[in-house]
């Protein structure tokens, strides 16, 4: 089903930290079905903002089972949509909301018994949460470790919830916090979570201990150092699941591109909910979706950044190539998936559908 915007309502907005929100929002009844979600997925909100039309994607929080959509939004230097949520969003107010996507999605299974490690840092804990929250209730049997990354202690996102759960379940979650900024008593949780920290902590916490899922969320050198370390320590990456909150390369301008392919003209059919439109497009030239939104079309984007995959399509025919991709796994791309917002035609016809 290709996401849509809908307007939702803010039921309530509440404080988590010192520049953190949590953002709750009513889903009607005749649209209960179109909203509902798996653990580790996001929604993307939208609102005019200093008269600019702007999106942006926020993970869900809460677990399927809890009958809520809450996001939390955290204040980040110059983000023009996080300041004015921060500001001004109350409840009551009327919000566009895409429906729940992601492809960083948990599904339970209550027939397992299963020990999970989970890493984030700093907001990277919302799908983290999430999944957590749903492993705890739909796999009775299963056990999880969360390593969760702050700069210190009172910057800790949902830190009483956290807490409250790990009192609930002592023996099935293992929460350990590791601050950058402040100390607390044990070096091994002192510092940032890169290789050594991953090694070290392996070590001390899983090396006698199976660990059959591994799911990381938060910038780009914690996901590779906590994939690189796992992957030492045997942990097949399959396994191995991760979503992209920061990146540490720019994206890429038209004119700054270098490709060794030569450049091609090529009409681009695109399907949306069945209907179709035609572009003609040069390989060298804007991406498929800025090229689309030029024509006019309407096509369901958020980061523009290749992180988030609200944007994918699939190649029903010809062949394209992104500048980037930090949001589609080895699998979807063989299956002919893009993100149409990093992806430039390189036969001369090319057909990508939203629809598939």
């Amino acid at each position: 089903m290709t996401p849509k915007f809908h307007d939702l309502t803010v039921i309530d907005v509440r404080p988590e930290t010192d520049d953190t929100i949590s953002v709750a929002f009513a889903i009607p009844e005749e649209l209960s079905a179109d909203y509902s979600y798996k653990a580790g997925q996001y929604l993307t909100l939208r609102a005019m903002v200093n008269n600019e039309d702007i999106r942006r994607s926020y993970s869900i929080c809460t677990a399927p089972n809890e009958n809520e959509w809450r996001v939390a939004i955290k204040r980040i230097e110059n983000g023009a949509f996080s300041s004015w949520a921060k500001e001004s969003l109350k409840a009551g107010d009327r919000m566009q909301v895409m429906t729940p996507t992601g492809h960083f999605a948990f599904t339970p299974d209550p027939t397992v018994s299963q020990s999970y490690l989970l890493v984030a840092a700093g907001s990277g804990i919302t799908p983290i949460l999430s999944i957590v929250k749903t492993i705890l209730t739909e796999e009775p049997l299963s056990d999880v470790t969360l390593v969760y990354g702050n700069k210190g202690f009172h910057s800790i996102i949902f830190r009483e919830e956290l807490e409250a759960l790990k009192n609930k379940h002592l023996d099935r979650f293992r929460l350990i916090h590791v601050l950058s900024r402040e100390s607390l008593g044990n070096a091994l949780q002192k510092g940032r979570i890169d290789l050594d920290k991953v090694t070290k902590l392996n070590k001390a916490f899983f090396a006698n201990q199976p660990i059959h899922g591994v799911y990381v969320c938060g910038p780009e050198e914690m996901i590779h150092a906590v994939k690189d370390g796992m992957m030492q320590a045997g942990i097949d990456e399959k396994n191995i699941h991760f979503e992209l909150f920061a990146t540490s390369t720019p994206i890429i301008k038209p004119a700054e591109r270098v490709s060794n392919e030569p450049t091609v003209d090529s009409m681009v059919t695109i399907i949306l909910d069945g209907d179709q439109l035609e572009i003609p497009l040069n390989s060298d030239g804007t991406s498929i979706l800025d090229a689309a939104q030029a024509a006019g079309a309407d096509l369901p984007f958020a980061c523009k950044g290749g992180v988030c995959c609200t944007c994918k399509a699939r190649i029903l025919e010809g062949t394209a190539r992104m500048d980037v991709n930090y949001a589609l796994e080895k699998a979807e791309v063989d299956a002919g998936y893009i993100l149409t917002c990093q992806s430039h035609p390189t036969s001369e016809k090319l057909i990508v559908s939203f629809d598939d």
